[in-house]
């Protein structure tokens, strides 16, 4: 379904003019109708309206990555924090998936960089394992906590590794993390250290980063 089919859907789903009105603030952000947000929040439209999953405007805009129309609602006050009914935010999400420039201006307005996902994990964590090296430094930068361990019993160094093809963007995320600190030596929950996993997959280049950085099996 596209964006304005799923648009109009969501508009007869929804039952008051109230209802109505959220409903069209988030056709606006999924799309990026920057004149139709401002309209909408004029006519006294909440900022943080949510759809039916519990996403924000702000979210809804993250995952369609309309720049535009997320800083024009975080400009008005949006919470770039706030989470949906399965714990994105539009902070978390942005980290996640890349969405670089939506990630930097969540960090500019408040972004809590202790906030965790469904899987205990930080923003960090899930860009580790499959964003370019470019988004992981920026959320080092940032001070997110490089040795944070998730649900799963994984750091951002484990996840980069063990969920990673071990090619030349996971190397440079690997070496970014080692540059900053992360711990080369934490284990995950079976005792599988960062080094182990990459040997075991065959990740040579890696192997010899972290031996270099002073992991040992």
């Amino acid at each position: 379904m596209g964006i304005k089919a799923g648009a109009v859907a969501l508009l007869a789903s929804w039952g008051g003019s109230g209802m109505a009105d959220d409903a069209r603030l988030l056709e606006a952000a999924a799309t990026g109708d920057v004149a139709a947000i401002r309209s909408e929040l004029a006519a006294g439209t909440g900022v943080d309206a949510r759809d039916a999953r519990g996403r924000t405007a702000l979210l809804v805009a993250t995952h369609h990555d309309q720049l535009a129309a997320a800083r024009a609602l975080v400009e008005a006050g949006a919470d770039v924090n706030a989470k949906d009914d399965i714990q994105d935010s539009p902070y978390l999400y942005a980290g996640a998936e890349g969405r670089l420039a939506i990630l930097k201006l969540t960090l500019a307005h408040g972004a809590d960089l202790a906030s965790t996902n469904r899987y205990g994990g930080t923003a960090l964590i899930p860009a580790a394992e499959r964003q370019s090296a470019e988004v992981v430094q920026v959320l080092i930068e940032a001070g997110v906590a490089l040795d944070h361990v998730n649900k799963l019993g994984w750091t951002a160094l484990l996840e980069a590794v063990l969920l990673g093809d071990g090619g030349p963007e996971r190397q440079a995320v690997v070496r970014a993390l080692i540059d900053a600190g992360a711990d080369v030596t934490l284990a995950d929950g079976e005792g599988v250290t960062p080094l182990g996993h990459a040997r075991a997959r065959g990740y040579g280049d890696i192997a010899r980063m972290l031996e270099a950085a002073g992991a040992r099996q």
